[in-house]
């Protein structure tokens, strides 16, 4: 492996023509060196939840050719966790065989808001929250590059769909944007700095991703302070001078000289100033160089304590949602008794549905069933029926679901309990589409209904990248939703129905009853080219909980096997305006009888907000380990952003103020503690022109001051009425009409010692 070099050195011998190579990829894979400089190629890849390293193909979709690895839970399932510590170690994990391999830079993770749950790539994202997929993100970055190699945080921005990705345009005013879909980026970014940022395929209000300098540069950069280098996702430059102008450093893959000839041609014209070039250059350089050291000693993987920590992630990263009393007992945890008693129907016991399809496929170390770890966790040979047919799966997709399903109701009749997977075929969700509805295929439904007419005790397990309807839930007893588990992931599901790990995962993400429920319902996918963001900052449980929509389950809904109480919520505030800080106490208690962990959340609301504004939005959350009896005082930091929203007059955040409602819960519809406090807020006007309204001038501390004297006696003809209707009239109507005692002239004046 080549040494370290020095960027700045290089940089001042580099020719034209190797500034515009080293800005783009030498092949699907690797960045392009300088040989005759000691600058080396470097390999990047794949992805999120495990390295899918090709060791020979390239066709960015095939698993093939990659070498194994350890494949972790994805984003749905590790969100689930709400668990940065479990984040860093997961990380940490995948930066040691990153660096194993000899790359450089993992692609991932991705922290794009799941915006409608009918996204086809929402397995490989965190959550509808942005303040859940930030902190998350940011601790699996930060475990990553602590091994020495890079991840390339993605897709910047917007980039919330599957369907015409590469084209279309993401329509959205800027106080969501700044609100909900670029948060979770900013967060990322300030606590991890990702060696590199990949931007996204699509337009932002027309303008692609990969040449808008407003937000490569000017929010990126200049605003949060990124230092690393911006990278295409594949093949998502259009125009390649003007992506590197806009601050796009690093075009993938290559494309045979093609792009770097153009960048050469700019540069000779004027067209692109060649100091704009060497920056992205610079940057490309510090990454390899970056790269050099852990490159230079790989070091040892330890496939078998990976596989350990996958085993953790996917237990951990399980939610039961539901776990009905059956008989004297809930229907989970299963004693020894009642598991030598159980019966296992459903293909995806025996064949697992543990990763989504697309790029960030890996190619396992193992991968444990469960059906396997069941029968050996109870050393039973656990009758078992297919159920019924898989598209996608060998051998399964094409048997006769009849048959099946007759097979397993003799099998469930009789039995002590009924362990019935369910899940998502692998087609049905996908990077490169989207879901068009949300239900479980129909020839699992129809087994779960048979099976629920001859045995009362049915526990459905879930197999999902995405939330599904679970209309049919009153069918069963319990349900344990597990995502995609990774490769342990069956391992897992047998350590939590049996009791060997308390359930401790809580939704990252709302299941709603019907897709026409969901916020982007009729703005999702588009058409014409252009998704319109109507529902604006209503997203996710800030939708159904502000606009009381009922849903089966909401955001942070999660169950355990023992029971917590909380109490003494408070919350005091310090400071003002800008410096506004609120502290917030509550003690939890575990009321049951055996050890748990919960997870605590903390959501503010402000019902005086001069704009619409959620009922609620996560603060903060904490999760806490407690043995029965065992109580915990919390205390959570709220500064000014948690507070703020984004003025669309002043384009900055802004701290409102006045009343806010501090709420603590076991999810956003199970509040357990409410505290309200007064915020003294900050003097929200901005520069008075002709155009802003009456309201705005008497809103203004000066502009009412010469608002009042210019009017003078002329108001006391006005009624009341007429006083209100003029409230939103723009100044130079009113002069214009002759009601404030001046003319347009004099309403250039009055601008004028506004500003002064």
């Amino acid at each position: 492996m080549t040494a370290a070099f020095d960027v700045e050195r290089v940089l001042a011998e580099l020719t034209l023509e190797e500034k515009a190579a080293l800005t783009s990829g030498s092949d699907f894979w690797h960045t392009d060196g300088v040989e005759r400089l000691g600058v080396p190629q470097v390999m990047v890849t794949d992805g999120p939840h495990g390295l899918r390293k090709q060791a020979e193909s390239a066709d960015h979709l095939g698993i093939g050719n990659s070498v194994p690895a350890t494949c972790f839970p994805p984003a749905a399932a590790l969100a689930s966790t709400w668990d940065v510590d479990l984040l860093d170690r997961v990380g940490r994990a995948l930066g040691r065989e990153t660096r194993g391999n000899e790359v450089a830079v993992l692609l991932g993770p991705g922290v794009n808001m799941k915006r409608s749950p009918l996204c086809g790539r929402n397995f490989e994202y965190f959550s509808e929250d942005p303040a859940l997929a930030g902190d998350l993100g940011a601790a699996l970055v930060s475990g990553i590059q602590s091994e020495g190699v890079g991840t390339s945080l993605k897709h910047f921005a917007a980039n919330n769909q599957e369907t015409d990705r590469m084209r279309a345009s993401s329509d959205v005013d800027e106080r969501t944007l700044r609100e909900i879909y670029f948060p979770a980026f900013e967060r990322v970014v300030k606590q991890a700095q990702p060696w590199t940022v990949m931007c996204s395929y699509n337009k932002i209000n027309g303008t692609y991703a990969s040449q808008d300098h407003w937000l490569l540069t000017e929010v990126l950069r200049d605003e949060w302070g990124f230092e690393g280098l911006v990278v295409s996702d594949w093949g998502a430059v259009v125009d390649r001078v003007a992506a590197v102008a806009a601050g796009l450093d690093l075009e993938m893959p290559a494309t045979g000289g093609r792009t770097d000839a153009l960048v050469v041609d700019a540069v000779k014209n004027g067209q692109l100033d060649e100091a704009v070039l060497d920056t992205a250059v610079r940057r490309v350089l510090a990454m390899i160089a970056k790269a050099q050291p852990a490159l230079a000693e790989p070091g040892p993987i330890d496939v078998e304590a990976h596989h350990a920590l996958a085993r953790e992630a996917a237990a951990d990263g399980s939610v039961l949602l539901k776990n009905a009393v059956v008989g004297d007992a809930p229907a989970l945890p299963l004693s020894a008794s009642a598991a030598a008693d159980a019966v296992v129907i459903g293909e995806f016991a025996r064949t697992p549905r543990y990763q989504g399809a697309g790029s960030s496929q890996v190619n396992p170390t193992r991968l444990d069933d469960a059906l396997t770890a069941l029968r050996s966790a109870t050393g039973t040979d656990l009758a078992f029926a297919a159920g019924f047919s898989v598209a996608g799966v060998e051998g399964s997709q094409d048997a006769d679901d009849s048959a099946l399903l007759a097979e397993a109701v003799e099998t469930a009749r009789g039995a002590g309990t009924v362990l019935l997977f369910l899940g998502l075929p692998a087609p049905d969700e996908s990077e490169g589409y989207d879901r068009t509805h949300l239900d479980l295929p129909a020839n699992q439904l129809a087994v779960l209904r048979a099976v629920a007419e001859v045995n009362d005790r049915v526990v459905v397990v879930l197999a999902n990248g995405s939330a599904v309807a679970v209309e049919w839930q009153d069918a069963a007893a319990a349900v344990l939703e597990t995502w995609l588990g990774g490769q342990a992931g069956g391992s897992a599901v047998a350590d939590l129905l049996l009791g060997v790990r308390n359930p401790s995962g809580k939704l990252a993400e709302t299941i709603p009853h019907r897709v026409e429920d969901t916020p982007a319902f009729g703005n999702f996918p588009g058409d014409n080219g252009h998704v319109r963001y109507g529902e604006g900052v209503l997203i996710g449980y800030r939708w159904y909980d502000t606009r009381l929509v009922d849903v089966a389950y909401p955001f942070g809904h999660g169950l355990s096997y023992t029971t917590f109480g909380y109490s003494d919520v408070a919350a005091t505030v310090s400071g003002e305006g800008a410096s506004s800080a609120v502290e917030v106490t509550v003690t939890v208690t575990n009321t049951g009888d055996r050890a748990g962990t919960e997870t605590v959340q903390v959501y503010v609301g402000d019902p005086e907000a001069a704009v619409l504004r959620p009922t609620r939005e996560l603060k903060a959350f904490a999760k806490v380990t407690l043995e029965p009896g065992e109580s915990r005082t919390l205390t959570f930091a709220l500064d000014a952003r948690d507070l703020s929203y984004w003025h669309p007059g002043l384009r900055r955040w802004a701290v409102g103020g006045g009343r806010t409602v501090v709420e603590v819960g076991a999810s956003s519809r199970d509040i357990r503690g409410t505290a309200e406090v007064t915020v003294t807020g900050e003097a929200l006007y901005g520069t008075l022109t002709p155009d802003s309204t009456v309201n705005e001038w008497l809103a203004h501390p000066r502009g009412a001051e010469l608002l009042g004297a210019a009017f003078g006696e002329a108001t006391a003809a006005l009624d009341p009425t007429m006083l209100a209707m003029m409230g939103d009239m723009p100044m130079r109507v009113v002069a214009s009409f002759g009601m404030g005692g001046f003319d347009l002239a004099g309403l250039d004046a009055l601008v004028e010692r506004a500003a002064a």
